[in-house]
């Protein structure tokens, strides 16, 4: 079948696109190698890599960082980010990481006795431990969801959002096995009750077409070295505009008002840059992250979510027709996402089950009860009927069958 056949029709109303003929000449990735992990950590493009050098011989050489420079790279990442979730650049902060965004958001929303805050179960948890240290210091409950049988999440948070609930902290994707949550259904309940919406979007933006216009969350964060390509130790988070005005958790000098007057630095000041800036991390002007987060972003837009996503989708399409084939378990279609899959074993996961696919180059996660799968535009059908024939080797020796 045609790889273009294998989008649905709710996939194409979803704005996913055509497809992306295989990127992996821009990848640093041997031949022999069937990398289906981007959930885990995305590979550097060699674009990404070479950004990072130069900017790592700019600190070699300080003379030639001029002031500016410490505002005109953070912009552009900022501005690069922004458009992938239809924000403002000043709508988005430039953070290390998933956690630090989610200790903002938590910083700053009103919780007490009573009240309820949701999240998911097997949550990542970057998105519960400062909701379970909200709870201690403001007396709320943290609500975990269930984890449905149908893996329909979003009907099982719509049935716990009530008068009680204060926040909503969810992925768009749950970062084991890819399920997906109807956002924009979950933030028309939320804003019913006035609660507050709070996404880590690690596992999806990137992937996953998402616009900040359709489901208006307070709070979204994204770590950058998974699905856009970029470093480790750089994240973003986009900031609604109904809580650009509250308190940053650290105090730095460059988010305030001025910041660009190295020489009046000393007048300080209790105005901070114009929206999201305050919330931006100390030393956000990482000479060679920042360069390399702008190098990935770029190639993010000129590919575009949608046809990443399209992309992806045939394949995750293919890998799920072939793992029922073999008895693994799939969740249905209406619940997946097109760029992360979760497949399970009917009885106990083999335990050499990593060993003997790394021993066919073959690389891929355990994330709780699934074998996550998670490619990107670098894999080709042939890297998922590889995993698909070595697993099918594995289920069925007699000591697989009999687990």
């Amino acid at each position: 079948m045609a790889l273009q056949a294998k989008l649905s029709i709710s996939q194409k109303h979803a704005g996913i696109s055509a497809l992306i003929p295989s990127q992996r000449h821009l990848f640093e990735i041997p031949d022999e190698i069937a990398y289906l992990n981007c959930a885990y950590m995305a590979p550097q493009m060699k674009a990404v890599s070479q950004a990072g050098i130069e900017g790592l011989k700019r600190k070699a050489s300080p003379w030639r960082i001029s002031a500016q420079d410490f505002f005109s790279e953070a912009s552009e990442a900022r501005r690069l980010f922004a458009e992938l979730i239809g924000a403002g650049a000043t709508d988005v902060a430039i953070v290390p990481s998933a956690s630090y965004g989610i200790a903002v958001a938590a910083a700053n929303l009103p919780a007490a006795k009573g009240d309820r805050i949701l999240v998911l179960e097997d949550q990542f948890p970057s998105n519960v431990y400062a909701w379970l240290n909200l709870r201690r210091t403001s007396g709320a409950e943290v609500v975990t969801v269930a984890r449905p049988p149908d893996q329909d999440w979003t009907t099982a948070l719509l049935r716990k959002v009530d008068e009680k609930t204060a926040v909503v902290a969810i992925p768009h994707v749950h970062w084991t096995d890819g399920t997906r949550v109807d956002l924009e259904a979950v933030a028309a309940a939320c804003r019913g009750v006035d609660a507050a919406l709070v996404l880590d979007a690690t596992q999806s933006v990137g992937a996953l077409p998402f616009s900040v216009q359709a489901v208006q969350p307070d709070f979204l964060i994204a770590a950058a070295y998974k699905w856009l390509l970029g470093p480790y130790g750089l994240a973003f988070m986009y900031v609604s505009e109904r809580f650009q005005d509250s308190q940053p958790i650290e105090h730095n000098w460059i988010t305030r008002k001025n910041s660009e007057d190295f020489s009046g630095l000393v007048s300080y000041t209790d105005e901070f840059q114009r929206g999201a800036v305050r919330f931006d991390v100390g030393q956000r002007s990482n000479f060679a992250l920042l360069p390399m987060a702008i190098a990935a972003l770029k190639q993010v837009h000129r590919w575009t979510v949608a046809d990443i996503a399209g992309t992806l989708t045939a394949l995750t399409t293919e890998l799920a027709r072939g793992a029922e084939e073999l008895g693994l378990q799939v969740a249905p279609e209406g619940c997946r996402s097109p760029h992360l899959i979760g497949l399970g074993f009917p009885g106990r996961m083999p335990d050499t089950l990593l060993q003997e696919l790394a021993d066919n180059h073959i690389y891929v996660s355990i994330r709780g009860t699934s074998m996550r799968v998670s490619p990107h535009v670098y894999n080709t059908l042939k890297d998922v009927r590889r995993l698909l024939e070595v697993l099918g080797n594995i289920v069925r020796t007699p000591a697989a069958r009999a687990l």
